[in-house]
């Protein structure tokens, strides 16, 4: 059975991303389980030199949680054009050690939503780069999520029905690219 991490970059719990990352959970497979991430608030901000000693209890729940996925799907808001802090130092601790880290050639998706027009084209521009500088095996393809807040369907979908398809492709995507890791 193939395992994707869902992985929000905002820590609110109706975040628009959060729910992004439950209407993809609905387009995969029976046979592909899906869990989402809930540590990001824990961790604490990387600092090299903590490297060496032990590992905050955060960062290993984290690492642990990317070492057990087949494949990972990142859904981003934009924070001031770029990255959310608290993702990118999630992604900060999860590159270590480099080059055998925990999404070290490990399928990635990046997906998005924001409440300005753009749907966080920025962030997931700069979440593929950080990714691929990682190591990880990014799916190139986007979703921007423009005007998330009118986003979503009383039924829990994506509202514009292309929109929704491409999240369905890019699940799709992910899931073959674990299938083929």
């Amino acid at each position: 059975m193939v395992k994707i991490l869902g992985v929000s970059g905002s820590l609110r719990e109706a975040s628009h991303n959060r729910r992004l990352l439950e209407v993809a959970a609905t387009e995969l497979p029976p046979e592909v389980s899906f869990e989402i991430y809930s540590g990001l608030g824990d961790i604490p901000p990387y600092r090299e030199e903590e490297e060496g000693g032990s590992t905050p209890e955060s960062v290993g729940a984290l690492r642990d949680a990317l070492n057990a996925a087949d494949a990972v799907l990142l859904a981003t808001p934009e924070y001031n054009g770029s990255i959310p802090g608290l993702l990118k130092n999630a992604l900060d601790w999860a590159s270590r050690p480099f080059p055998d880290n925990s999404l070290s050639n490990k399928p990635v998706a990046v997906i998005g939503a924001s409440t300005g027009l753009f749907g966080a084209v920025w962030a997931q521009a700069d979440l593929r780069k950080v990714l691929s500088t990682i190591g990880a095996t990014v799916v190139d393809a986007e979703l921007p999520v423009g005007q998330a807040h009118d986003a979503f369907a009383d039924d829990g979908r994506l509202a514009d029905p292309d929109l929704h398809k491409a999240l369905a492709d890019i699940v799709r995507q992910l899931v073959e690219a674990a299938n083929a890791a």
